[in-house]
Formats: structure tokens, C-alpha cells, sequence
């Protein structure tokens, strides 16, 4: 088989593409820990909950994990399209998996939240900030390959 399976102009512009739509996910979740905060940040001052956020909180966590891993699937198959090596650029793969995992553990944690005072909000709130710390490397490792 000779690699890249595809035109080398259609793959630079799905590699582009692919880190651009990481980097939209990102954002994303930055805003959903923003709406996190807030919903803390309420909580813990005893203030009114802001019932809204945490609407939307609730409602985006689980579209952004599926968004997460599909971002990670369309890298994989890239990348074995461009060479058929997966271990081409392992940082980026073994950051990804660990956003994948991080993703998977965080969704399945927010499950068992339940009332007010759970003991699972704390370990939520802090596989989340890992998750943001992740895609932060991720998509400085990320350019670094585009480049």
C-alpha cells in the first residue's frame, strides 16, 4: 500500500480542518467549565443556583464527550491515511487517549451526581480542569504538527 491513500492537497486541508475543529471543542469546553464555575461558585455562597447554566451544563457534557472522542477518531484516521502508523506523532496520540479516557471518566462521574451535596462534584471539578489543561497541550502540540 503507498501512503498517503489520498491526494497530499485534500489531506492538508482535512489535517487543517481537524485542528480547527479540536480547537472549536476546546473552546467549547472552556465555556462549559465556565458555566461549571458559575454553578459552583453559587452553590458553595449559598446564593439562589442559577437553574439556566446548569440547563445547559447538564445538556452540553454529554454532546461535548461524543464531540471530544469523534475529534479523536478523525485524528486517528488521518494520520493513518497520510503515513499507516499510528505511533507517527506519539505525544499528540497518548494526550488524545488521555482526553478520551478523561472525557469517558468525567461523563461517568457526572452520572452519579446526585443532590446538592455529593461527594462526586469535587473529582468532577477536577478531572474537568485536567481535561482543559490536556486540550491545551494537545493543540500546541497539535500546530506544532501542522507546521
Amino acid at each position: 500500500m503507498q501512503y498517503p491513500l489520498i491526494d497530499t492537497q485534500l489531506l492538508s486541508n482535512l489535517r487543517l480542518a481537524h485542528g480547527i475543529y479540536n480547537t472549536c471543542v476546546m473552546l467549547l469546553f472552556f465555556y462549559h467549565a465556565w458555566l461549571g464555575f458559575a454553578i459552583r461558585r453559587a452553590r458553595k455562597a449559598k446564593a439562589p443556583l442559577p437553574f439556566h447554566y446548569i440547563k445547559q451544563h447538564r445538556k452540553m457534557g454529554p454532546i461535548l464527550t461524543v464531540l471530544g472522542v469523534i475529534g479523536f477518531l478523525i485524528g486517528l484516521t488521518l494520520i493513518l491515511i497520510h503515513t499507516g502508523h499510528i505511533l507517527k506523532f506519539p505525544s499528540h496520540l497518548f494526550i488524545g487517549l488521555a482526553l478520551v479516557a478523561l472525557l469517558l471518566a468525567t461523563y461517568t462521574l457526572s452520572r452519579k451526581i446526585k443532590g446538592p451535596d455529593s461527594s462526586h462534584r469535587t473529582p468532577h471539578m477536577f478531572l474537568g480542569i485536567a481535561i482543559l489543561s490536556l486540550y491545551l497541550v494537545e493543540v500546541f502540540l497539535g500546530i506544532g504538527i501542522l507546521f
